[in-house]
């Protein structure tokens, strides 16, 4: 039997020029728990694991830029340190003066995990969810990347539409075997909005596909989680698909290990029968997980 979606509210907040939307669940005098969502993500993503959660919790969601219901950048792409600078300027408007509880998924996770090296006073507790950061480059990479990076600047990516609901509810299926119908149907009507020419269009602008003309700095990134001074909960899925995109997976697993044990205070955690988007696929052991690590 399914229990009722908890019911959340919008507001939007002007961060660093752009209307932002952030996404609170709960009573506003509860403790804050702060959630970042990932690449092509939006906030309501969040929803199944905030419904399992069994304490009263203040949570709060933004839509990156470009995703969601937050406004898109006039420039031509997007830079990975602006999300840096909307979660700073967050904070700064709806936790001025405290150390936070902050949870990141994936591209979120490692917004987060960097924050929390950067700004270290900042957080008190962070949840990391499958932020593992990129593949390794080396420096004999910088000429291809700059030529993909101006070539994808002349013909910006585009997404395909969807005629309805229920063919974007199909479409997060086929990525995610494991979600659910329900859920699907849930996500679909925040992952997509209806356009004037009738289709429905993904919440998220395709500028974000546009490949970074800068290398991904593994060190430069390890030197930062090297000074989180907060608890660390690093959740793996146990079928994560990240191997795809970094590279065999002996070689990927001892190289993300090697990036964990750089974080000071850090407890592993593995969520069973779940792929990457496990807030998705198994939400109640997720639900458990963060609130043991919580108190």
């Amino acid at each position: 039997m399914h229990t009722p979606f908890k019911p959340s509210r919008s507001e939007f907040l002007s961060l660093r020029g752009l209307r932002t939307h952030v996404r609170h669940w709960g009573s506003v005098d509860a403790p804050k728990l702060f959630m970042l969502h990932g690449w092509m993500d939006i906030s309501a993503s969040f929803q199944f694991v905030v419904d399992c959660l069994k304490r009263d919790w203040h949570v709060i969601a933004p839509d990156w830029r470009g995703f969601g219901l937050s406004e898109r950048v006039q420039a031509d792409c997007y830079w990975f340190p602006d999300y840096l600078g909307d979660l700073d300027t967050l904070l700064d408007q709806l936790a001025p003066s405290e150390s936070i509880r902050l949870l990141g998924h994936s591209m979120g996770g490692n917004v987060a995990t960097l924050y929390a090296g950067i700004r270290p006073q900042r957080v008190s507790k962070l949840i990391n969810l499958e932020g593992f950061g990129l593949a390794n480059a080396v420096p004999a990479q910088a000429p291809a990347r700059y030529a993909q990076w101006l070539d994808e600047l002349r013909e910006p990516p585009k997404m395909r539409s969807y005629p309805d609901t229920g063919a974007v509810a199909e479409r997060l299926s086929k990525t995610n075997p494991r979600l659910t119908p329900e859920r699907a149907a849930f996500v679909a009507q925040h992952w997509a909005a209806q356009h004037q020419d009738g289709e429905w269009h993904v919440q998220g602008d395709p500028r974000h596909k546009i490949v970074s003309a800068n290398l991904y700095r593994t060190e430069e990134v390890l030197a930062c989680w090297q000074n989180i001074t907060a608890p660390v909960l690093w959740v793996e899925a146990e079928h994560t698909d990240v191997w795809r995109w970094m590279g065999p997976k002996a070689e990927v697993r001892a190289e993300i290990d090697r990036r964990m044990q750089v974080i000071p205070d850090v407890t592993p955690a593995l969520i069973k029968d779940a792929g990457h988007m496990l807030h998705h696929d198994q939400p109640e052991a997720l639900a458990s997980l963060i609130e043991d690590f919580l108190d």
